[in-house]
């Protein structure tokens, strides 16, 4: 008799395939931007109850739109306004369990509910930040960060 249930698959086991296959997306290419676009595809692809990823990065000392999957963005933000802003002038990772209690928050996509925004630093330099949104509210935890962290350490190798 066999059982016709499956299991879900971990947090952990999740972005371990994910990180894993970063890796296999960005080994030798030198493009930053076909890396983004990439990596942007692939948390899409793979992380549920979200409804935008993507990178902005520093440029003249505010944050520019990169590559991203969801509905058109946001195309500039200070360094220190709203959630992107904030976590780039700390150079620290920022979970927002719900946007419309974040003071300043930039409302790009009038559905997102929860954030997650990780800075990206190469060399002690800040380039830019990973930027995820959900539809839902505590849709991030620390889990989530730390894997998201991983994952941004492990692209930043491949970006020049």
């Amino acid at each position: 008799m066999s059982n016709n249930f499956s299991i879900a698959p971990t947090k952990r086991e999740t972005y371990s395939l994910i990180i894993k296959q970063l890796k296999s997306l960005v080994e030798g290419e030198p493009n930053k931007i076909a890396n983004l676009s990439n990596a942007s595809a692939l948390l899409n692809q793979f992380l549920d109850r979200i409804n935008w990823v993507g990178f902005y990065l520093l440029e003249d000392q505010q944050l520019v739109l990169g590559p991203f999957q969801g509905l058109p963005a946001c195309v500039r933000i200070p360094i220190g306004k709203g959630v992107c802003g904030t976590a780039a002038k700390r150079k620290e990772p920022i979970i927002v369990p719900d946007v419309h209690d974040f003071p300043g928050h930039i409302a790009c996509d009038a559905n997102s509910r929860s954030e997650i925004v990780i800075p990206m630093i190469k060399n002690g330099e800040l380039i830019g930040v990973l930027d995820i949104d959900s539809p839902k509210k505590n849709r991030f935890d620390e889990e989530d960060q730390k894997y998201l962290v991983e994952f941004t350490e492990v692209l930043l190798q491949y970006i020049n």
